[in-house]
């Protein structure tokens, strides 16, 4: 949650080191919202002012995450909506003129969401045998085979596999100063992730040679991808969720997740399933069903117990890995280091 801390540390020196344009200390200052309000999302959020009864302002320009919102002559307050955008810190700023002269100030606050999201149980439909020394970081389901990365230093790997076996069909191993993470499909190239070595891979799909590399520009770790069609999709660990250009590789955009209950970090392995993210939850039995445009939590499949204590053994691992069948909607899990490999449907958990 680093970059949260980050964004509630820069508004707070932000709004404590006005300046107006003539290198003086600000007059103005933010009456309402208060610094780090939060809201939910879809709520107004209404904008005072204070400013001196000496002071005459002629225009007020306002801007969230220094994008318009609006202009008002004079003072008084002044009101926008929330629809529509995504979760998480918000810099409000406003810009004061009085003839030649500017003032701006700014403050933050967070978009939280107003979603009570919906409950999943699960059924089993097909058990598969999966490979136990696979610590799954990646999964995939391309014409009746499954594309998985493994993880772990000494024995990350890249896999195409069958199903109906678990067996690697292809298998191309990293070097071992390499941590495999999130692997994706896009054309006749796959994309993987390291997890703390800030680079990327890309691979022929037919055969599995690596052809090119690229780096991360913002996020701190590589942890799950997919790809919804245009862009690709990329979890690092906390809340948010990278949106990548699929050529360049470039982090273009982000979205913050938050469930009613606030942010919902150790986001993991991902998959894009009929409009939504779904991801897994680090080291827990959820999966969240994800909004890809607001960062909302819509609804969680609970997926305790689908491994049976008695298959469990001393290196069996966490639940990770989603795989969607978008031809026969079919929707395959498994876990780290996993001896099966699970067909499931959702079921809708009624009160």
């Amino acid at each position: 949650m680093k970059l949260v801390l980050i964004s509630i540390i820069c508004g707070a020196v932000a709004l404590s080191s006005c300046k107006s344009n003539d290198g003086k200390s600000s007059y103005a200052g933010f009456k309402l919202p208060e610094q780090g309000q939060s809201f939910g999302l879809g709520q107004e959020v209404k904008v005072e002012l204070e400013i001196p009864a000496n002071e005459e302002v002629k225009k007020i320009s306002y801007l969230l995450d220094g994008k318009p919102l609006g202009t008002q002559d004079g003072t008084g307050a002044y009101t926008f909506a929330t629809k529509g955008l995504s979760l998480g810190y918000k810099q409000i700023t406003a810009i004061l003129e009085n003839g030649n002269t500017k003032d701006t100030i700014t403050t933050n606050i967070v978009l939280k969401s107003s979603i009570q999201p919906k409950l999943f149980n699960y059924k089993v439909i097909n058990v598969f045998p999966h490979d136990t020394s696979s610590y799954t970081q990646g999964l995939e389901y391309h014409g009746g085979r499954l594309l998985e990365s493994t993880g772990e230093y000494g024995s990350s790997s890249l896999r195409w596999v069958d199903l109906k076996t678990g067996k690697a069909l292809q298998r191309v191993d990293l070097d071992p100063k390499y941590f495999a993470e999130g692997s994706t499909l896009i054309g006749d190239k796959i994309i993987l992730l390291t997890w703390r070595e800030n680079v990327g891979f890309t691979y022929d799909a037919k055969t599995l040679k690596q052809n090119g590399t690229f780096t991360y520009q913002n996020s701190r770790e590589g942890w799950g991808l997919t790809f919804d069609g245009k862009r690709i999709i990329k979890s690092d660990g906390t809340n948010r969720i990278w949106f990548l250009n699929k050529d360049t590789y470039k982090e273009e955009s982000y979205v913050d997740v938050y469930d009613n209950n606030g942010p919902v970090d150790q986001l993991n392995e991902l998959e894009y399933i009929d409009g939504k993210i779904y991801a897994n939850i680090y080291q827990s039995d959820n999966i969240a069903i994800i909004d890809p445009n607001t960062g909302a939590i819509e609804a969680y499949a609970n997926l305790t117990g689908i491994l049976p204590a008695k298959d469990k053994f001393a290196n069996t691992d966490v639940l990770n890995g989603i795989a969607w069948d978008a031809v026969g909607k079919r929707l395959f899990v498994t876990g780290k280091k996993f001896d099966k490999l699970f067909e499931i449907s959702l079921i809708p958990v009624t009160k």
